[in-house]
């Protein structure tokens, strides 16, 4: 059978379903259906009539005058969130999804100035009462790409908004950016706001402050409450990208603020105790109160601005500090440190480094000053073998990569043990004191290049050859065999 004749008998059979059934339903059609019809187009007008009136009740909003709409929705708008507001009369109305206005190109600002500029303002409203304009209610707020403008002047207007009722809606802020910068109006850091909310919990009955944020390229979340008396702050902070958990805890005192933090990383617990006062900010982070493997101090003064940092480590952790994920090789990355007015010293000291028997003894000092970074006075042992301390050093940044440059001096302490540690031939066992040598380390490929060896004030332009690029692997081991047999090969080359 054709496909032609197939679908018109299917025609067909269909067009005398429909026939029949008609004729069937015309023939039982009396007066008792007609009435029941009749009812059922009540019912039917009625919902129709009812609907109508709702949607005329939601468009009354509309027939507001916009300069008495505007005036009025300041007002209850500042009385929610107790800050300064100017935004345009032209309001647009909308009651999809919920009744709201929006209007574009808000500002909030204070007695020092502007704060904000906010793009797009959505201001929900209750459906309570539309025929007073008086009665009408502000539940939910969102705030679309706004830029804030932070300072020390007002870094504190979002913890202020926790002080506010958000019983009957909450704040949201959508797609912006945190500007903090100094008061020379530079800026220090952005912090970007992918979603920021403040509500309020029933259960708890307490106001809650939600944030998804990235800062440095580094995404992490954040939520905060005060306590019942409102002089105290907790706040849970998420690095999921570097496990990183912190949680702390601020007490609100006259003249200044006294702090607690745990940090979880990696499963490792770490304390931290601070308190912050006009000028300045001190804090001393520890493992354990008693008998401490790990014990930092640290100072920061900000006017004029100076910081420091002094630890002492039973283990040093360098994959923290300069591991691809790390967050001080992210900071370094951006180069937010190159600023001439930050004025930085860092002086830590370690038993051992973390996966690697080798090195011990470490004292890592480092300073930011006139926008320059360097590692210079740093020292390390090789075991008892030698002694390592860089010098004329500098980090910076090349093709978006983290460098390190600069010179090492190595004084040799026992060259008998490094010959028997490396299984050197006896032949090519001749005596040294001391070598120098300048250095390039890339911290993203693992490749250093040496150059300017000088073994006991001479120059071997065989071993210079032979150090000029080091590869380094990600397997531990095969470091070990590669260094053993590249620095076995520079020994035979210097020995002749």
């Amino acid at each position: 059978m054709s496909k032609t004749n197939f679908f018109v008998k299917h025609l067909k059979n269909t067009n005398n379903f429909i026939n029949n059934l008609l004729e069937k339903n015309l023939n039982k059609l009396n007066f008792k259906n007609l009435r029941y019809l009749s009812k059922n187009n009540k019912v039917i007008l009625t919902f129709v009539a009812l609907f109508l009136i709702f949607i005329s009740y939601l468009l009354i909003p509309t027939f507001y005058n916009q300069s008495s709409i505007s005036k009025e929705l300041k007002i209850k708008f500042q009385n929610k969130l107790n800050i300064n507001f100017q935004f345009s009369e032209d309001l647009n109305y909308s009651f999809f999804p919920r009744p709201h206005f929006t209007t574009n190109n808000t500002t909030i600002f204070n007695k020092n100035g502007e704060i904000s500029k906010i793009d797009k303002l959505k201001i929900f409203i209750s459906l309570n009462n539309f025929f007073s304009l008086e009665n009408i209610e502000i539940r939910n707020i969102i705030f679309e790409n706004a830029n804030f403008n932070l300072n020390k002047k007002n870094y504190n207007i979002f913890l202020e908004l926790l002080n506010q009722s958000f019983k009957d809606g909450g704040l949201t802020i959508k797609n912006s950016n945190i500007f903090f910068r100094n008061l020379d109006d530079e800026v220090l850091f952005i912090n970007k706001i992918l979603k920021m909310k403040y509500y309020y919990n029933k259960k708890e009955l307490k106001n809650i402050f939600y944030s998804d944020n990235e800062v440095f390229n580094v995404p992490f979340s954040m939520v905060s409450f005060l306590n019942e008396d409102k002089n105290k702050i907790f706040s849970k902070i998420n690095f999921n990208l570097m496990k990183l958990k912190i949680e702390n805890e601020i007490v609100f005192k006259k003249d200044k603020k006294i702090g607690k933090s745990e940090f979880v990383f990696n499963k490792l617990k770490q304390n931290a105790e601070y308190q912050i006062e006009k000028n300045f900010f001190n804090f001393h982070i520890f493992d354990k109160i008693e008998e401490p493997k790990n014990n930092y101090k640290g100072t920061f003064n900000f006017k004029p601005f100076y910081a420091s940092l002094e630890g002492d480590l039973d283990q040093i952790n360098l994959n923290y500090l300069f591991g691809s994920n790390a967050i001080i090789a992210q900071l370094l990355k951006t180069e937010i440190f190159n600023n001439k007015n930050i004025d930085f010293k860092l002086n830590i000291s370690a038993e051992s480094v973390f996966n690697n028997q080798n090195i011990k003894n470490i004292v890592l000092k480092s300073k930011i000053q006139d926008g320059l970074i360097d590692t210079d006075k740093t020292k390390f042992y090789w075991r008892d073998f030698a002694e390592f301390e860089l010098a004329e050093s500098l980090i910076f940044v090349r093709n978006g990569e983290l460098v390190l440059d600069g010179k090492i001096k190595i004084n040799v302490k026992d060259y008998k043990k490094i010959y028997k540690f490396l299984l050197t031939p006896k032949k090519y066992r001749n005596e040294i004191r001391q070598i120098d040598l300048s250095f390039t380390y890339n911290f993203d490929q693992k490749i250093a290049e040496l150059k300017d060896i000088v073994i006991d004030d001479k120059i071997n332009e065989d071993v210079n050859k032979t150090l000029n690029n080091i590869f380094l692997k990600k397997d531990d081991l095969r470091n070990k065999i590669y260094f053993k047999n590249l620095l076995n090969e520079a020994i035979k080359s210097y020995a002749g």
